[in-house]
């Protein structure tokens, strides 16, 4: 004999954030017909869509079909009941940030708009003390030389240890996840080994082929194209920054392979931000909801794109203001990366781990 459990705070929480009343879910299966990512065995999103009526946390926790699905608006868009389960799921993998990541506090603070102001002010905080120690919490004179605001040195140290305390808590995460992943789904025997998993889940995150198979919204797949690649080219970029300020000379001058590198990621971004923004606001359907969490991250890439752009031409034009953007760029950094953990920024980490999983247990056979 089973026992349900059921978990009243998780269906409450989760009908508020997507705004859909779950009991009226008639289980038709209309949503996994429609789905074309969805597989012939044990397909979603039906299954998860009686789980989180039944208030089964434990088991959506667990489940890597929740990462499967991209939200692509098909399954609410056919649904004859108007649940929308595309926003459950997404709802769902919002509610996976506070599971997984820690400590949990910060999801909670940075899912929430009242407390904005806080998550502002604590990379302010941070950073202007830093720039204490150092020394260098004052507007430099002469030519524009960053370096004089925030040395090289207090900048990249203090971001890779900001960086290491984080990719420590997501490694927790990421072993929790997975061994509940196991537990919950097990999946078939594969013969693929864990490295051919990843590298054959790698390609399709490079090149965006589950996206591909969105109707609905197509245009997602190549906004997200362009922000992904941007945002990875950044990060090579940023990389070979910090080697610069070491080994080579910096600032790197305009037709530097590299600043090139890095001023085209600025552009697939702010293309990237401004068709996913304007789509968002112009769209009349029901079957894509914006939630703050996706406001959230996504005014925040737009805002450090346009800093970062800004930053780069005050360099060069000498700007008054130029150390004053440049603050402002490195807060927005930390909001991007530092929060990465918290926001949605994490469906990146969970989603891999999830795909990788699948191909490891068969899922997609």
């Amino acid at each position: 004999m089973t026992f349900i459990n059921p978990d009243i705070d998780f269906i409450r929480a989760i009908k508020k954030d997507c705004d859909s009343e779950l009991s009226t879910c008639m289980q038709c299966g209309s949503c996994s017909a429609v789905c074309d990512l969805s597989p012939e065995t044990d397909p979603f999103p039906r299954k998860e869509m009686i789980w989180a009526s039944w208030g089964l946390k434990d088991k959506l926790m667990g489940d890597p079909d929740i990462w499967l699905c991209f939200q692509c608006g098909d399954c609410t868009a056919t649904c004859p009941r108007g649940v929308k389960p595309g926003d459950v799921l997404s709802s769902i993998r919002d509610f996976m940030y506070s599971h997984y990541a820690q400590p949990g506090i910060f999801t909670k603070i940075l899912g929430n708009p009242k407390y904005i102001l806080l998550v502002i002010a604590f990379p302010v905080i941070i950073i202007s003390a830093i720039m204490l120690i150092a020394g260098t919490f004052q507007i430099p004179e002469g030519n524009v030389d960053y370096s004089k605001f925030f040395p090289h040195a207090w900048l990249n140290i203090s971001f890779m240890f900001f960086v290491l305390l984080i990719t420590l808590g997501v490694i927790r995460g990421i072993k929790k996840f997975w061994s509940d992943m196991k537990q919950n789904k097990p999946g078939k025997d594969k013969k693929n080994n864990l490295v051919n998993c990843f590298l054959i889940a790698l390609k399709d995150i490079l090149f965006h082929d589950k996206f591909r198979k969105c109707e609905t919204h197509y245009y997602r797949y190549s906004a997200h194209l362009l922000v992904f690649w941007g945002f990875i080219m950044l990060l090579v970029v940023t990389f070979f920054a910090i080697l610069s300020t070491i080994f080579f000379d910096y600032p790197l001058t305009f037709w530097h392979p590299i600043k090139i590198i890095g001023n085209l990621a600025a552009i697939f971004l702010f293309i990237g931000c401004n068709i996913m923004i304007y789509k968002r606001l112009n769209i009349r359907s029901q079957s894509l909801r914006s939630t703050y969490s996706d406001w959230f991250f996504l005014i925040s890439f737009f805002f450090l794109t346009i800093s970062g752009i800004f930053v780069e031409v005050a360099r060069f034009q000498n700007w008054t203001l130029a150390y004053h953007i440049y603050f402002i760029h490195l807060v927005l950094v930390w909001i991007v990366i530092m929060y990465a953990p918290y926001t949605k920024f994490a469906h990146f980490i969970y989603r891999t781990i999830a795909m990788v999983y699948a191909e490891l247990t068969g899922r997609y056979e």
